[in-house]
């Protein structure tokens, strides 16, 4: 090797200085000797070149077509700008590559169309450019490239020291990612699979169910169905077992309208969990935009997991239940500059990068390494290409878009008239799907809740803590309550926007499962490895007296009773309620307030709970309050409520009570209070039915008692209601299917301690 080639393998000293030059002529010369033999194997494996015919610049990615005189083949186009060249790799049964150089280069776009490239062939890219971290170029045309338009990925992603652009376990650290590293990554990376494009989505197979009417059901593909004995092991965790009857049927039985699926494009794992012997669960951590994650794939991973992901959204949607995606297109799994180089940083890190002032180090919004550049238009492109597949072609409803702020930003801060958010509000495809935003990101500036434009929902976390510390008794007073429970109207009253842009929570997969928000006030991450420092300490949970899991029949009792007030509360709320996998039947992780590495017990649905009495009759609570919000349009209201009456002899559509029975004054929302009453006026709903019809509806009066004690209440008399027929009382541990006590208005009741009673007002 000449010397300057090993001039290269330690980077100019007046650059960026290694501290230990004994150290470093200790390594040169392995690195000099990997980068001979790694060229001299690259050039041995490699086989004569196919024919490549010009092709065409769009679309990008690996498209099956008939070309030229009736050939079939495949076009393949890729983004790269400011490379000096381009290499299609192609890669048979037995591993073996064969490089076809790309010459055709219109508008930063490579491509060419190969004749006889059919659907099932493996493939990736080299992309050779200039190796100068100090400027943000780190082209390493040792590395074999994703495609990041490819459909299907066949393959696991490890991360051996040779998927590193840099000499990954180079001495010094601090300069490490300078240091190019010339092993040729191929045996190691998956490959992109060149997938028929065999199936256009039928519109009308859509539920299209409005956003007032919507009740979201988050849920984790393998997960949800690991453990599902009524699925066929061989599909369990898999996208297949999610279309299977029996998960269908718990679905449907409950009456959510939609599954939020955890992250369901190509990711990795990174490499602090492989070397922990864990993996990522959670699945955010992308590398793959337009394919299904092959992991929960049933049926093969060269292509197949294409056609098995459409047939699962088609038997949701034959049930009525729509897909929305939880989708990560905030970082990527190349992490920061001392992470692996998979796709993008090798494609053309600056061009789809955040780079801070020191080009070798990247801007972090999101606290996984990278921030993708959304301002660049082909970053844009890349994203919203992207979203269309999965609407036109894969049949999805909708996005959850996870740390969105960080996509709004322009240029460092967040700009609510960023190109994200205006090429998303007049696209013709994506403006029609549901739209739902995680408004914060980790950068200055990030918190964003309630600030997102119209079309967008969001993530209401602002909902999830005045609830919990309202039914833990830690709420200094019930004004922050008032909003949250009808709609949050204090941050969603603004252009046009809905009630349902708030989509109501209590827990998430990020943080307790429901039961162990009432069984842990302390985080217990132990099993992550990471010496219980990861997960939030802001839990802003109750244990009811004993930390963990109690064998005392009465907190148990108490713990169920706050489980059945927490449901309730959520889904009798205005807004749209989301709800998450396995809390509808007490699942618990130990504790675990972050378990996006615990792909075992710990990250799945126990379904064995439901062979126990007590489980069943939280889903049944569940299935029931989820009946009346379906039947009763006053619980699912499509505008803001007002104060006043609609009508001239009805009643003002919304009225808060005391305990004693008069109407809330203002300084009663100053003071402390463990009681709330609230009044639903059926008569008085805005707006009408798609008849041109005025909707009205049963009136309600619900009761919320957080004390540790039963309390009185007087019920709200005329001209509110003459009499009340009670519908449901969290303080049984059944609820009663018969019609239930009829009061009299004006009557003192008593309220059970920690409870919810739901009234009907009997005419």
């Amino acid at each position: 090797m000449s010397s300057a080639a090993e001039q290269e393998a330690v980077q100019d000293p007046e650059r960026e200085a290694v501290q230990d030059p004994g150290t470093v002529a200790a390594v040169r010369a392995e690195i000099v000797e990997v980068r001979r033999t790694g060229h001299a194997e690259a050039q041995r494996a490699a086989a004569p070149a196919p024919a490549v015919w010009p092709g065409a610049p769009m679309p990008l990615g690996a498209r099956f077509r008939v070309g030229p005189d009736g050939v079939a083949g495949t076009n393949f186009a890729l983004w790269a700008g400011g490379a000096e060249a381009v290499e299609l790799c192609l890669f048979d049964e037995r591993g073996a590559e064969t490089r076809c150089p790309l010459t055709e280069l219109t508008h930063e776009i490579w491509h060419g169309f190969v004749p006889g490239v059919r659907p099932g062939q493996r493939y990736g890219y080299r992309v050779h450019g200039r190796w100068d971290p100090w400027t943000g170029a780190r082209w390493n045309a040792a590395k074999l490239l994703l495609d990041p338009y490819a459909r299907a990925v066949d393959g696991t992603f490890a991360l051996p020291p040779e998927v590193y652009g840099h000499v990954r376990d180079w001495p010094d650290q601090h300069v490490a990612d300078t240091v190019r590293d010339d092993r040729d990554s191929a045996p190691y990376v998956p490959k992109g699979v060149v997938v028929h494009d065999d199936d256009d989505w039928v519109e009308d197979r859509r539920p299209k169910t409005p956003w007032a009417d919507s009740v979201i059901y988050e849920l984790h593909v393998r997960g949800f169905t690991k453990l599902h004995p009524d699925i066929p092991r061989e599909l369990r965790g898999t996208y297949a077992g999610l279309a299977h009857p029996a998960a269908i049927e718990h679905l449907t039985r409950l009456g959510v309208t939609a599954v939020e699926l955890l992250p369901v494009h190509q990711f990795a794992h990174e490499d602090h969990l492989l070397r922990r012997g864990l993996h990522n669960h959670w699945g955010y951590n992308s590398i793959g935009y337009f394919a299904p994650h092959a992991g929960y794939s049933a049926s093969g991973t060269a292509g197949q997991q294409v056609g098995e992901f459409k047939r699962m959204v088609r038997a949701l949607h034959d049930a009525g239940i729509e897909v929305i995606l939880d989708v990560v297109y905030n970082h990527t799994a190349e992490a920061g500059e001392l992470g692996p180089m998979l796709s993008l940083r090798g494609i053309d890190n600056r061009g789809y990068y955040r780079l801070e002032g020191d080009p070798r180090r990247y801007a972090d919004y999101t606290g996984c390494g990278n921030t993708l550049h959304v301002v660049q238009p082909q970053v844009l492109r890349l994203i919203t290409d992207s979203l269309r597949y999965w609407v036109t072609e894969m049949g999805v409803d909708g996005f959850r878009f996870d740390l969105a702020a960080a996509l709004a930003r322009s240029m460092h801060d967040v700009d609510m008239l960023s190109p994200f958010l205006a090429v998303i509000a007049q696209d013709p495809v994506l403006r029609r799907v549901k739209l739902i935003a995680e408004p914060w990101d980790v950068g200055n500036g990030g918190y964003q809740v309630g600030a997102f434009p119209p079309l967008w929902t969001e993530w209401n976390d602002r909902y999830r803590d005045a609830v919990r510390d309202f039914w833990r008794g830690a709420l200094p007073d019930v004004r922050d309550l008032g909003y949250r429970l009808t709609g949050s109207s204090d941050l969603y009253a603004w252009g046009g926007r809905r009630p349902y842009a708030s989509v109501n929570f209590v827990t998430a997969h990020d943080g307790f499962t429901l039961r162990d928000l009432v069984s842990y006030e302390q985080k217990h991450n132990e099993a992550n490895g990471e010496g219980n420092r990861d997960g939030t300490n802001d839990n802003r949970a109750w244990n009811c007296g004993v930390e963990g899991e109690s064998d005392d029949p009465g907190i148990n009792a108490l713990r169920r009773r706050q489980l059945r007030n927490l449901l309730t509360t959520l889904l009798l709320s205005t807004g749209v309620p989301m709800l998450v996998a396995g809390d509808e039947m007490g699942r618990t992780q130990g504790g675990n307030n972050n378990a996006y590495c615990q792909d075992n017990e710990t990250g799945w649905v126990d379904w064995s709970l439901l062979d126990q009495p007590r489980w069943r009759e939280l889903t049944a609570l569940t299935a029931r309050v989820l009946t009346l919000r379906r039947t009763h349009p006053v619980l699912r209201r499509r505008a803001f409520f007002s104060g006043r009456a609609q009508a001239p002899d009805g009643l003002r559509d919304l009225a808060w009570f005391a305990r004693d029975g008069r109407e809330m004054t203002e300084s009663d929302w100053y003071a402390p209070a463990a009681t709330l009453g609230l009044y639903l006026s059926g008569r008085d709903i805005p707006g009408r039915d798609a008849r041109g019809e005025p909707v009205t509806d049963d009136s309600f009066l619900a009761v919320l008692h957080a004390g540790a004690e039963p309390t009185s209440f007087a019920l709200p008399g005329a001209p509110w209601a003459d009499a009340y027929e009670l519908v449901l009382d969290t303080s049984r541990e059944e609820q009663a299917e018969a019609p239930g006590t009829v009061l009299d208005g004006g009557a003192e009741v008593t309220v059970p301690a920690r409870s919810v009673l739901l009234l009907r007002v009997v005419e």
